[in-house]
């Protein structure tokens, strides 16, 4: 017997079942893109590791223990892209994208890579969907862009399970004055920290905000805030957004720890969770990050975007609508009771396919007895059955089951391609 090979840990495959489901949602949110006018760009899995440092920045797990890095065969150190927004950025500077028009509103979708400890809705190689708005600064593209995530949940039937949490980091130089008075506060209760919390205290304390240790998260409660610490362009910022938020009767949470896991961001940080999913709560994240564009070689242009991860979207949506998982279906399964008939299959198949080109239609490559027609749609959850059977065939018949009401039909093959929905009853297709 030879060896049976696994998938690496931490890269999970997604079975046709799933992978059904996940296409309807990305489906879902692709439309509403769409319709908010963002256009799809596509762009390499490996990039020079270089750019993912320079972006992300040297202090963050990410780039500390996170990165898949290697070495090509010209010895020039590549990595396994751990995030969409930094490509995003470099393929629209390398390609002139900005040259036109600052503003564009961008989405992409793929897998994207971290060695983190695997865990349930954490993996090695995970999904993202993400969109970015750029050249605009105002805090209608704020407002804007947390009604388009609105839309988004009220679409996929998510919304009442979610919570939006939003703050607001400030500027750079705010958050310099105030990592060192966190430092200064964490030196103080040393012993209450982690050797790995310890570590980030002299190379990131802001970091240690991001914290599950019960002792640490504690201990926050009478940590200083970042929000004291902001200038009064942001601090003004923040309280419009709040204010366009309550107007519009949107539900959320200021929360003084949410400062997100890279260093580019500046000004509104925002996250959708939910309670449904365990420790790894955090469905949608997204914020500001106006001087990256400039930082990785563009003009100067500010952005916003955000990401959904679309494993964790997944689990929460068959979570709450399991029902749904279960539409895995085929609407015409065409069986034959000898394999004489299976070519006359195929070209039936293929008729209808160009009537109905939105349907799953089946030809079932192998013969059945008939005792065995009830059992292949039930394993393949078809719909109806369209039988080739001698018996009617002489005829120039063939025999339709309705697998949903139990009911039978003989019909003339002519007639099924004259007006088919007379015999497939188009209210279950």
């Amino acid at each position: 017997m030879g060896i049976r090979y696994q998938s690496i840990r931490g890269m999970h495959d997604l079975l046709p079942s799933e992978t059904y489901y996940l296409s309807t949602i990305e489906e879902t949110i692709k439309k509403i893109l769409y319709n908010y006018a963002y256009s799809e760009i596509r762009f390499p899995i490996v990039e020079q590791t270089k750019l993912f440092k320079k972006a992300i920045g040297d202090q963050t797990d990410i780039i500390n223990k996170e990165m898949y890095n290697f070495y090509d065969k010209k010895k020039k150190k590549i990595s396994l892209r751990p995030e969409g927004t930094v490509s995003c950025i470099r393929a629209c500077i390398q390609n002139n994208i900005f040259y036109n028009s600052k503003i564009q509103k961008l989405w992409y979708c793929g897998p994207m890579f971290r060695y983190e400890r695997p865990q349930k809705g954490r993996f090695r190689q995970f999904y993202q969907l993400g969109v970015e708005l750029f050249g605009l600064q105002n805090i209608i593209s704020d407002y804007e862009i947390i009604m388009l995530t609105i839309s988004i949940w009220k679409k996929l039937n998510l919304l009442k399970y979610l919570k939006l949490e939003i703050n607001s980091i400030g500027c750079i130089q705010d958050r310099n004055n105030f990592s060192l008075d966190l430092k200064k506060f964490f030196k103080k209760n040393k012993y209450q920290l982690n050797t790995y919390e310890q570590k980030l205290l002299s190379m990131n304390p802001i970091r240690i905000l991001d914290s599950k240790n019960k002792n640490t998260i504690q201990l926050l409660k009478s940590a200083p805030l970042l929000n004291n610490y902001l200038n009064l362009y942001s601090y003004n910022r923040f309280k419009q957004l709040c204010n366009l938020l309550k107007k519009s009767k949107i539900d959320y949470i200021i929360n003084n720890q949410l400062v997100r896991g890279l260093d580019y961001y500046n000004d509104t940080v925002f996250e959708w969770k939910s309670d449904l999913l365990g420790a790894q709560n955090t469905i949608c994240a997204g914020g500001r990050y106006d001087k990256l564009i400039e930082y990785l070689g563009g003009k100067k242009n500010p952005a916003i975007g955000f990401a959904f991860g679309m494993d964790r979207l997944l689990i929460l949506k068959k979570l709450i609508h399991p029902f749904y998982y279960k539409n895995f279906f085929i609407d015409i399964n065409i069986i034959f009771m000898d394999s004489i008939y299976s070519v006359f299959a195929v070209y039936i198949s293929q008729k209808l396919r160009l009537i109905w080109p939105q349907l799953k239609i089946n030809t079932h490559l192998e013969t059945f007895k008939k005792k065995n027609f009830f059992s292949i749609s039930k394993k393949t959850r078809s719909k109806f059955l369209l039988i080739l059977y001698s018996n009617y065939l002489n005829s120039n018949q063939v025999l339709i089951k309705n697998i949903f009401n139990k009911t039978k039909k003989i019909v003339s093959i002519n007639r099924i391609f004259q007006n088919p929905c007379i015999f497939f009853n188009k209210e279950y297709i």
